[in-house]
Parts: C-alpha cells; structure tokens; sequence
C-alpha cells in the first residue's frame, strides 16, 4: 500500500478561500439581497408574465397572511365542535387543514421577516 501517492493538501485550502471574505462583503452581499426583495423578485414561477405587456405580479402576502389566519381559526373552532358533537372524522379533517393553515401561515411570515414585498 501506498499511503504516500495521495495528497489532500490543495483540496483544504479550496475550500477555505469561500471563508475568507471579509465580514463587511458579506454584509453587503445580504444587503443587495434584502434590497433585491424589497423591489419584488423576478416573476419566474409565472409562464405568461410580460405577454401582452402586462407586468409580473407580486404575491399579496398579506393578504395571504390573513386568509391562512382565517383559515385556522375557522378550521380549528370547527374541529372543536365536530369532536365535541361525536363526528371524530370530520374533527379530524378539520385538524389536518388548521395544520397546513398553519404551517402556511409560518411561511408566509418568513417571507415577510425577510423583506418580501406584499
């Protein structure tokens, strides 16, 4: 066995030349970034934006932020009354949607933390 013939020495060093930049270039960098969300994001999740002229749409987070709220209370007081009223099925489906509600909601406020316009 040879345990000379194999050098690791050049690939450490690869990888630390991503961690040397400076605190500050990383700061600018999340800058641009936030300032990037702020003005909206490229709208690539739409096939049709700009046909016709018209110009890429934002989502209304907010607007999605209430709605999911809405959603939540109406599906978790509904699953209150079904399970009080002995209709485990639909208790438990109405569970399961207060969930996605929620987890949506989470989302949605994650986006908006990070600057998001909407």
């Amino acid at each position: 066995m040879n345990t000379g013939s194999r050098s690791t020495g050049s690939r450490s060093t690869g990888s630390r030349s991503t961690g040397s930049r400076s605190t500050g270039q990383d700061r600018a960098e999340r800058e641009r970034r936030r300032e990037g969300y702020r003005q909206g994001l490229p709208d690539h999740h739409d096939p049709t934006a700009g046909v016709g002229g018209a110009p890429p749409a934002h989502s209304a987070l907010t607007l999605r932020a209430v709605l999911a709220g809405f959603g939540l209370v109406v599906a978790v007081v509904g699953a209150v009354l079904a399970g009080a009223a002995g209709i485990t099925w639909f208790a438990v489906v109405l569970a399961v949607i207060a969930v996605v509600a929620l987890v949506d909601l989470v989302w949605i406020l994650h986006r908006k933390r990070r600057g998001e316009p909407g």
